[in-house]
């Protein structure tokens, strides 16, 4: 049996005005998932643990079947093992987004968490130019995509900044960022780094990156062998390293698609055939869509709702149709809900599917936060939501 996992991030929303009282999903025009559904089981499952922030990489890593609370260590290695980066044991790995702000100090303002998109050809030249001129042997600058970078501090697992509680930026749009400031700046030598850094980004001037934010840091990460674990072959495709890097750590096959952007524009096609032909020897695909949670972040309900109908019909779709005469088993979700109203993500549990020969099926005409709650189907820890769906699928 083949096993695909589709995932929408941050699919999940609250009713909007704009869309009548609905959410984007309830308003969305979503046909193969409302039959999956009917023909499945849907639920509710809650893939951010209590103690833990809702954050993509906690609750991508709770998909994949790893617990958060044992495995995760920050945000910065999860990426940072995307591009096998070598650290060591004691190293302290951020994540750093180039961000817009209004003003880089006590009365500061964040406007932009991704600088307006900014363009991978054009990030990576400013984040070369850091390590040029301002890193050393303790602070290391890595170019990533888009607006994603790395900072990777010698030691600094040991340090006090190791234990920074920074927020990430796109928790704190149109919102002051001085407590952040202070907590970056009890360190003066890694707040001058910050400074110089910051520099580079203003004298540019081209773009709308002002500033560098470090956020999500901790040790390297180490999970357990996906195939040994659930004993299946497994790969993942996505446009982001936070996907890759969990791959990469539990030995997964990573699988790159040219056009993956992580936006509404991204690949679908290419995504949907790479998934095909991995399953030609693979037994287990996580296809994961960035789009509706970008959407969410910007508060843009018609385009979150229209990313969510191109998740349908551009990656449901086709893929249910190529494997229609194949035994296959289906989960698709959310990692987490990125409402319009707060543009950042929340803890709400999120609906699921699971539909495989001899599920029981809900008999539900729609696949929407609302319906899912209505089944009383519930899974309490989102690493549990994987062997539950396998147990299911493998009932027949």
């Amino acid at each position: 049996m083949k096993f695909l996992s589709l995932v929408a991030d941050g699919m999940g929303d609250w009713p909007l005005s704009e869309l009548g009282h609905r959410t984007p999903l309830e308003a969305a025009v979503t046909p193969v998932m409302d039959e999956l559904a009917r023909t499945g089981i849907v639920g509710r499952c809650a893939t951010i643990p209590k103690s833990m922030p809702p954050g993509s990489d906690v609750a991508n890593m709770a998909l994949l079947g790893f617990d958060p609370e044992k495995y995760h260590t920050g945000r910065g290695p999860i990426e940072a093992a995307a591009q096998n980066l070598k650290a060591g044991p004691d190293d302290l790995i951020w994540r750093m987004n180039l961000v817009t702000v209004e003003d880089y100090g006590p009365d500061g303002i964040m406007r932009d968490y991704s600088a307006g998109h900014i363009e991978t050809e054009k990030s990576r030249p400013l984040v070369e130019r850091m390590q040029e001129v301002v890193g050393n042997d303790t602070y290391q600058f890595i170019p990533g995509i888009q607006y994603r970078h790395l900072l990777l501090q010698s030691g600094g697992a040991l340090a006090p900044e190791a234990d920074l509680d920074i927020n990430p930026p796109h928790d704190i749009l149109d919102k002051p960022i001085n407590k952040d400031m202070q907590r970056y700046s009890r360190n003066p030598e890694f707040w001058d780094v910050l400074q110089e850094a910051r520099e580079i980004l203003v004298k540019n001037g081209t773009t709308r990156a002002n500033a560098v934010w470090p956020w999500g840091q901790g040790r390297r990460l180490s999970l357990p062998d996906f195939e040994k674990t659930f004993g299946m072959k497994g790969a993942v495709i996505s446009a982001v390293d936070l996907i890759k890097g969990l791959g990469f750590a539990s030995g997964m096959e990573v699988i790159d698609v040219p056009g993956a952007t992580g936006l509404l524009d991204t690949n679908y096609e290419g995504k949907v055939q790479a998934a095909l032909e991995f399953l030609k020897t693979g037994d287990f695909v996580f296809v994961h869509l960035e789009g509706p949670d970008e959407c969410g972040h910007g508060g843009d309900a018609d385009d979150k709702r229209e990313a969510i109908e191109r998740f349908d019909s551009r990656v449901v779709k086709p893929l249910r149709e190529a494997l229609a005469d194949e035994e296959t088993a289906w989960l698709i979700c959310c990692d987490h809900y990125t409402p319009c109203i707060e543009r950042t993500h929340t803890k709400d549990p999120v609906p699921f599917i699971v539909n495989a020969p001899g599920c029981e099926a809900s008999g539900l005409d729609h696949f929407t936060e609302k319906t899912a709650d209505s089944t009383g189907v519930r899974v309490d820890d989102g690493f549990e939501l994987l062997p539950y769906a396998l147990e299911h699928a493998r009932k027949k």
